[in-house]
């Protein structure tokens, strides 16, 4: 990436974040590159554009002036990246996915190896994290497209995939192993481990709207120390089916008495200024039976 873009990335980050160790985490930079870079720009147009305190950076009046011109840059720079990807016919390009462990794990190798069977050119950088973190690197152009949990927010586009299921997951010992269908009110009768991501809880709606009120001992955002604790007889919890496909661990599948489902979708800021290959990419998604 040219280097002033690197420059203009780091003062919209740093302003969005409003710290530089927050950018250099969202921008994978060290915070020394990401004060170096600023003050590059500062000393190149000679002014001060942000307040350093304690509390982390503010705009001065001179930087938010400024600030707008920089975005549109950005967004500029990423439209000349798509006009090119049309002239060359997609010869070669990039494709940025946010998304979360699941799908990660047991949708993205399937649908990239046969993406790359019709274009073998284009390359990817996934970013792994939760509902909340992958809103926000769509909203700042940080990835082009992100798999979240639906709805999710209005001016983003949408592509539903999949009506994901979610299950009871007990350890194979537990008295209601055997059961067809898991009571709701036996989830308050254990501890309960709770999954929870991007602080926007599917599991804790369940009971909200069962009037129930669980035992939790444990919440993490990760499924797979879920399952861990749940096969060490911690406790039960409740888990989208597509995270529980070739389950390394002992435990019990059960689906719920009230059956209850998360709605997943690839979202992005607009499909008519995404790249070709992203467009490519959500064209084919959308023709693929075996994640429907």
């Amino acid at each position: 990436m040219d280097t002033n873009l690197q420059k203009y990335r780091a003062f919209i980050g740093a302003v969005e974040c409003g710290s530089f160790t927050s950018a250099a985490q969202r921008l994978h930079y060290s915070q020394s590159g990401i004060s170096r870079m600023i003050g590059d720009l500062e000393r190149e147009w000679g002014m001060a554009l942000l307040q350093r305190g304690h509390a982390g950076v503010q705009l001065t009046a001179q930087g938010a002036r400024l600030l707008p011109y920089a975005r549109e840059v950005c967004r500029a720079h990423q439209q000349l990246q798509s006009q090119i990807e049309e002239i060359n016919g997609l010869q070669t390009g990039l494709i940025r996915i946010g998304t979360f462990s699941s799908v990660a794990t047991h949708w993205l190798p399937g649908i990239i190896s046969r993406f790359q069977q019709d274009y073998p050119a284009i390359d990817y950088e996934l970013l792994l994290g939760d509902y909340t973190e992958i809103e926000g690197w769509i909203a700042e152009g940080r990835v082009d497209c992100g798999f979240l949990r639906l709805p999710t927010r209005p001016e983003f586009e949408t592509v539903p995939l999949q009506r994901d299921e979610l299950l009871a997951v007990l350890p194979e010992d537990h008295p209601l192993a055997g059961c067809d269908c898991f009571p709701m009110r036996a989830l308050c009768d254990s501890p309960f481990m709770l999954l929870e991501k991007g602080g926007r809880a599917e599991i804790a709606g369940i009971f909200e709207r069962c009037h129930l009120t669980p035992n939790i001992h444990f919440t993490t955002w990760d499924d797979y120390a879920i399952m861990s604790m749940v096969e060490s007889g911690l406790g039960i919890s409740i888990l989208p089916r597509l995270i529980l496909q070739r389950v390394p661990y002992h435990i019990a599948i059960k689906r719920l008495q009230v059956p209850a489902y998360r709605e997943i979708g690839l979202a992005l800021r607009s499909r008519k200024t995404a790249p070709l290959a992203v467009r490519r990419f959500l064209e084919y998604l959308q023709y693929r039976p075996d994640i429907r």
